[in-house]
């Protein structure tokens, strides 16, 4: 059975590699992506404040060595659902299953202003050009801002305006002002516990929360960033989310119903038969993030393992994901959600504390052990934690 898996972040490196530990060179699996490696997003923000290099947190795909495992290199440029099928710049690639989980595109361009006015820091070239930037900052106003709905890993802007805020006092830039504009009520909605923490930490710090808006547009000129209701906010320098969408290849295969991939939430198969999709690409009803990818992709190994067997209930998807957050100072808080179809999302907090900076690092050297089969440490030793 031929098994063809679009994007290799945490779903598709997740569902390649339980498919190659169960079947081994009988997986019969390709894995296609365009990028050079995998980079975890927390990795993304340890690049951004100077804690370790980008070729330290980049994990190339080359040198991945699965059994029964091919990876391809190469832009996707037409998927045919019914036929499942898939064009690249390279080749033509027929599958028996398919499964999409090609993330989200960012999109700053979508933004007025943001390109010319302001730096993104979502993407990786973007946050690891950032890291220029904050060095060479000289204080004053600092705004990020959350541009649309829905965005990756809502903790993120948070754990980037502590983050800021904490770098800029380390570097004797005290005067500076740090706000954040966020399209919700509180900063991590499933979990009160999380937000009251968080707002806390916010309020020790001075950082200014906006929330319930977004940022519409900037002004380069007038360096004024224009919030959904009008207002107007200065900045010295912005840091934005940029849009999300679905990549354009998605779209024009005709499986996006409102801008994503609607699957069945329990076992992540779209509307055509033997076609999955995880992860960000989708509307199944989680957070855009990667851990929840990962679970999905543990599903689908399960669903298709089966097929491949001939036999055996598989398991369905039940929500459930954690999330660890930064809070300076070198503490980490836990977040336990489940969102479950038709229920509201149940999430709970631990921490912040220091113990958990060590939960933190163990999660991100066992998927680097699990998918690339090497020894990882997410900081390099003796790299600062601001």
């Amino acid at each position: 059975m031929r098994i063809v898996i679009l994007g290799a972040g945490f779903g598709g490196l997740e569902l390649a590699t339980l498919l190659s530990d169960e079947f081994g060179p009988e997986a019969d699996v390709t894995l296609i992506d365009q990028a050079e490696g995998f980079v975890f997003g927390f990795s993304k923000l340890d690049v951004m404040f100077g804690r370790t290099s980008a070729d330290h947190v980049t994990h190339r795909y080359a040198d991945m060595a699965k059994p029964g495992v091919r990876f391809v290199r190469s832009t996707i440029r037409s998927i045919d659902p019914v036929l499942k099928r898939v064009v690249t710049a390279d080749e033509t690639i027929d599958a028996d299953v398919l499964v999409v989980a090609l993330g989200a595109d960012l999109v700053p361009e979508a933004t007025p202003g943001l390109v010319e006015g302001g730096h993104e820091f979502y993407t990786v070239a973007g946050a690891f050009a950032v890291r220029d930037v904050l060095a060479e900052f000289g204080g004053g106003q600092v705004v990020i801002g959350v541009t649309s709905t829905p965005f990756k890993c809502p903790p993120a802007p948070s754990e980037t305006a502590l983050m800021t805020h904490d770098f800029l006092l380390a570097r004797g830039l005290d005067a500076s002002q740090v706000w954040l504009v966020m399209p919700f009520g509180v900063p991590i909605p499933p979990s009160p516990q999380a937000s009251e923490a968080v707002l806390a930490a916010f309020a020790e710090r001075g950082i200014q929360w906006v929330g319930g808006q977004v940022v519409r547009a900037l002004d380069p000129d007038r360096k004024v960033a224009v919030l959904g209701d009008g207002a107007e906010l200065p900045y010295d320098l912005f840091l934005g989310v940029p849009v999300h969408r679905a990549p354009a290849v998605v779209v024009e295969s005709g499986m996006t119903v409102d801008g994503w991939i609607p699957v069945d939430p329990l076992t992540l198969e779209t509307q055509y038969p033997g076609v999955y999709a995880v992860g960000d690409v989708t509307s199944v009803g989680t957070p855009k993030a990667g851990v929840f990818a990962e679970g999905q992709a543990a599903v689908v190994a399960a669903q298709v393992g089966a097929r491949l067997r001939g036999a055996g209930t598989p398991a369905t998807y039940d929500g459930h994901g954690i999330c660890y957050m930064e809070f300076g100072r070198d503490m980490i808080a836990k977040v336990d959600v489940t969102f479950l179809s038709g229920q509201s999302p149940a999430g709970m907090l631990e921490g912040p504390s220091a113990d958990l900076v060590a939960d933190k690092t163990t999660f991100g050297s066992e998927r680097i052990g699990r998918w690339f089969d090497k020894t990882w440490q997410a900081i390099e030793p003796d790299a600062p934690r601001p």
